[in-house]
């Protein structure tokens, strides 16, 4: 393929609509398809997910519902969840919901830590009867992997680890071809980006009128002293606020994750929007934002101990730059400093309080933005930064990808282990 090519199939497979957090969502995806290969309702689900997955699941709401966590998403999948939908599977009708709750309350759920897994796995193992489904999703929400019905195994390939050698390497990009890409490309090939915007305000709208998770977002568009820079911030916190608490407000996702395509868009839609700049501007700004991003993101993994605010935030502070009339070489200068800020926030979960994570990385996309337009970056001795930029967002990576392996573990560990 080429470069071209390549730019524009990332975007097709990080781009994705998607209702509720996508950890818990992926779930009820493998579930419901588990449901239709079985061809009746399960009277037992057993499910097997990576450290990962559950890490992502336990905290956070699942829409509609009230309530937070897999067991009530699984139920979901399994009364009216339809495979078709993809990431919008959560999406279901009111009527839904007491049906799933008496499920949860009369059938058997087991879920088991799965061990030696990819990073994003569930197994979804469904019976009714003699008969028996077995699903596998894996490397990503939407990859199905192994589909079984009793002992016929109707679809199955092989799931590609990637080694540290992978990351020595470049990609078959580089981010001068992102850059180019969202700055050179016909306008009208790019036009489709700003059809995200008004779905994820909407969910930035809901988060400002709703009390959700810690009204971040609101508390801080209320505040009395407030600036263009308080004012995106509120907003886009606003949309997590509502993501993670429950609200059935679907966004676009950025490389798997919905808070990461909500940082990726609503700081440079409302930064446009207050300084008046122009739709061309805006466009190209977002469409930078959200490529940095994923780009950066193929270097850390799917998921990962580190935040993937770390990624968006990075892909909005490049946004911020163009936005403003920044270079390349400026774009690269607000990268080394996000780099050198946010490496090590960690993700602890899905949870109302990623909103809070969220107020401080764009705080820092803000700041890093604000010193690369005025051709201030970081040293190269500095930190995990080089004097390439390439080197720095690999370097990155390898922290993402391989270093915080063992926080992962003690994360979990934690998560499972608190006292009532």
């Amino acid at each position: 393929m080429s470069k071209e090519e390549i730019i524009e199939q990332l975007l097709k497979e990080n781009i994705i609509l998607s209702t509720g957090c996508t950890e818990p969502v992926a779930v009820a995806l493998c579930v419901a398809k588990a449901k239709e290969v079985l061809g009746h309702q399960p009277q037992r689900i057993e499910l097997h997910i990576s450290q990962n997955v559950i890490k992502n699941a336990m905290g956070v709401g699942i829409p509609g519902t009230g309530m937070i966590g897999l067991p009530i998403a699984i139920s979901l999948g399994v009364v009216c969840g339809e495979s078709s939908k993809g990431l919008d599977v959560l999406n279901c009708k009111s009527e839904c919901m007491p049906i799933a709750k008496e499920w949860l309350k009369t059938h058997k759920l087991e879920i088991f830590h799965a061990k030696d897994v990819d990073k994003l796995y569930i197994e979804c193992r469904a019976y009714a009867g003699n008969s028996s489904s077995k699903v596998i999703i894996a490397q990503t929400h939407l990859n199905f992997v192994h589909i079984q019905k009793d002992e016929e195994v109707q679809f199955e390939k092989a799931v590609q680890s990637v080694e540290l050698k992978d990351i020595d390497n470049n990609l078959e990009i580089t981010l001068k071809d992102v850059f180019d890409y969202s700055t050179k490309s016909p306008l009208e090939k790019l036009r489709w980006i700003l059809d995200i915007v008004p779905v994820i305000d909407a969910a930035s709208q809901e988060g400002l009128r709703g009390d959700y998770g810690l009204k971040i977002g609101k508390i801080l568009m209320n505040d009395e002293e407030t600036s263009v820079r308080k004012r995106v911030i509120a907003r886009t916190c606003a949309a997590s606020d509502a993501r993670m608490g429950g609200a059935t407000a679907p966004v676009y996702t950025n490389s798997g994750s919905g808070n990461q395509g909500v940082t990726c868009t609503l700081p440079i839609y409302h930064f446009a929007k207050e300084t008046q700049k122009t739709e061309e501007q805006l466009i190209r700004s977002l469409m930078l934002s959200h490529l940095v991003s994923t780009y950066v993101k193929q270097y850390i993994g799917r998921l990962s101990a580190l935040c993937g605010l770390v990624n968006a935030s990075i892909g909005a502070s490049a946004g911020l730059v163009l936005l403003q009339g920044g270079t390349y070489e400026q774009v690269g200068s607000a990268i080394k400093n996000m780099i050198n800020t946010i490496t090590g926030m960690i993700c602890d979960g899905a949870k109302p309080s990623c909103s809070l994570k969220m107020s401080v990385a764009l705080g820092s996309a803000f700041d890093s933005s604000t010193l690369a337009i005025r051709n201030i970056e970081v040293e190269p001795t500095d930190g995990i930064s080089e004097k390439s930029i390439e080197r720095s967002i690999q370097n990155i990576g390898k922290i993402g990808r391989y270093g915080m392996d063992s926080m992962d573990d003690l994360i979990l560990e934690i998560l499972t282990s608190k006292e009532d």
